[in-house]
């Protein structure tokens, strides 16, 4: 796998990255996704991509557990991973919950982590 510099960040991440968007909930259920991430993960994949809006939150629920079963199994650690996530469209319909206000920023990576059952995500990205 070829690795690359996110911009000047210092962090490096697989040029391939695995994305939950169309298959986690509605076509990959907790199994066959964490198979398929430990697929990605044994060809070099170190990036895992998600969204709030993506299954209606559900996806960022499976991705989560896979990456728990993940370190469960010794498969990887957290730190070999870099996990994003993706605010703007927002996860439930309430009056501040969708856009790139500090509010929806902070509470949406708060709702993101909760979702995942993860201390941190490395990357949060405008989705725009």
């Amino acid at each position: 796998m070829e690795y690359r510099y996110l911009g000047r960040s210092g962090l490096k991440v697989s040029r391939l990255s695995y994305g939950s968007w169309v298959t986690f909930k509605n076509q990959v259920d907790v199994e066959l996704g964490y198979e398929l991430m430990k697929v990605a993960y044994k060809a070099g994949v170190n990036f895992f991509d998600n969204a709030e809006t993506y299954a209606n939150g559900d996806s960022e629920r499976l991705m989560g557990l896979g990456i728990k079963k993940g370190i469960e199994d010794k498969v990887w650690d957290r730190s070999d991973l870099v996990v994003s996530t993706k605010l703007f469209f927002g996860y439930k319909a309430r009056l501040n919950n969708v856009g790139l206000s500090r509010k929806h920023i902070i509470e949406g990576c708060n709702d993101a982590l909760d979702r995942m059952g993860l201390d941190y995500v490395d990357l949060v990205f405008a989705h725009r």
